[in-house]
């Protein structure tokens, strides 16, 4: 009979040292999701805080005499169009024309705004879509408004349609809805095409933005709530006499539009919605911008997974989670019920249009897309003003909103 054979016991220090492997790369996976965990939340506190506007150029030289600004050379510095430029020193704006010259590192551009000998500048400056930074520079009609919204009165600027006398001559409003960290005087450059169509204008602010009072948290709600401050602008409208409502956003703006026009109580007011460099899905958005600091697909997951959870609101600061999939309109396609217009760059490089080629493709009877190819974010005006001013009027005179005498509406 043969003895059974047995395997030979492991000799002890291999069997330390398989232990010390195991709790080296323990404590190193622990410090890896740590890391990542810490990231995710900052990036998350990140997202729904409002932050100052940041510089992205540098002033390398004025021209008083020609009348031209050098600055250093970026994907938006280098973009032909007219632009806006945040400064800081004597001037605190200024216009700035098409490109006059660039080589590798440097942008001369002409200035539109005219300035002198005297003019002292800061180094470091912020490139703007604005082009108009106050209600003044249209050279229109325009008169300051407060909607009574929730969180307190929210300023606005109500512009009539041309030729109208007071709000009563046209029935049909645009609600124009700015992105995160601006203010409305990003939606200034909209004003002529709808003013010229018969639509009167009416620019507001929402909760946290540095105009309108400060929510309990003060933080974004990336559109979930900020919606309700805009409804309260909306019901303004229509006590004023407004049987037609369109909505225009710009980037978040488009965010809090779309929430608008699924969740307000005058949805039968609305009869379509205009979306500039829209913000149509945040996953996609977090998603782009944590690449862009070359952070892991992980890190934006938690920071969604953070922003979305109870138990992350005393970090966040956000007061209640943030519902990601009600804020995914690509999800809720089917909810849709307005013709919507989509404007959109191919090289945003903030938001990217992923996400509004998925809402065509899920609603193709209700979207229309016009894509831009070098544009960039919410920049298009800027870019091609007369396309985008062709694409906006042509659109709405196809829905039938134009020129509409009051009472015409169903």
């Amino acid at each position: 009979m043969k003895t059974p054979r047995h395997a030979a016991p492991a000799a002890p220090g291999l069997i330390v040292g398989l232990q010390l492997t195991a709790a080296v790369l323990g404590a190193a996976l622990t410090g890896v999701l740590g890391a990542i965990a810490f990231v995710s939340l900052r990036v998350a506190r990140r997202v729904v805080t409002p932050a100052a506007r940041q510089a992205d150029t540098v002033i390398l030289g004025l021209d008083t005499s020609a009348q031209t600004i050098t600055l250093s050379r970026t994907a938006d510095t280098r973009l032909p169009g007219r632009y806006g430029l945040f400064t800081s020193g004597s001037e605190s704006y200024l216009k700035l024309g098409s490109v006059l010259a660039e080589d590798e590192t440097t942008v001369k551009r002409k200035l539109l705004t005219r300035i002198d000998g005297q003019t002292t500048l800061g180094r470091d400056a912020a490139f703007s879509g604005w082009y108009f930074d106050r209600p003044e520079q249209l050279h229109v009609p325009f008169a300051a408004e407060l909607i009574g919204a929730s969180v307190g009165p929210c300023p606005a600027w109500f512009f009539p349609a041309a030729g109208a006398d007071g709000a009563a001559a046209s029935d049909t409003w645009v609600i124009q809805i700015h992105g995160r960290g601006t203010t409305r005087s990003e939606c200034l450059r909209a004003v002529p095409v709808f003013r010229d169509l018969g639509i009167n204008s009416l620019l507001v602010s929402y909760r946290n933005d540095g105009e309108a009072p400060r929510s309990r948290t003060g933080t974004y709600g990336l559109g979930a709530t900020e919606w309700r401050d805009v409804d309260a602008a909306v019901a303004l409208a229509r006590r004023r006499g407004a049987k037609r409502i369109v909505l225009m956003g710009w980037s978040m703006g488009g965010a809090i539009a779309l929430q608008l026009a699924l969740s307000s109580a005058h949805r039968d007011a609305i009869v379509g919605v205009v979306l500039e460099s829209p913000v149509i899905e945040w996953r996609v958005v977090l998603d782009h911008q944590a690449r862009l600091l070359g952070l892991p697909h992980a890190v934006s997951d938690m920071a969604i997974g953070a922003l979305g959870a109870e138990w992350a609101t005393r970090v966040t600061r956000t007061g209640e989670p943030i519902d990601f999939d009600r804020l995914n309109v690509v999800a809720r396609a089917d909810e849709l019920r307005h013709p919507i217009l989509i404007l959109h760059s191919d090289d945003d490089g903030f938001v990217p249009a992923d996400a509004s080629y998925d809402l065509l493709v899920a609603r193709p009877d209700l979207v229309t897309m016009q894509t831009f190819e070098t544009a960039r974010h919410t920049k298009l005006w800027n870019y091609d003003q007369e396309r985008w001013t062709r694409t906006i009027s042509s659109w709405l005179e196809g829905l039938g909103v134009t020129n509409a005498p009051a009472g015409d509406a169903d």
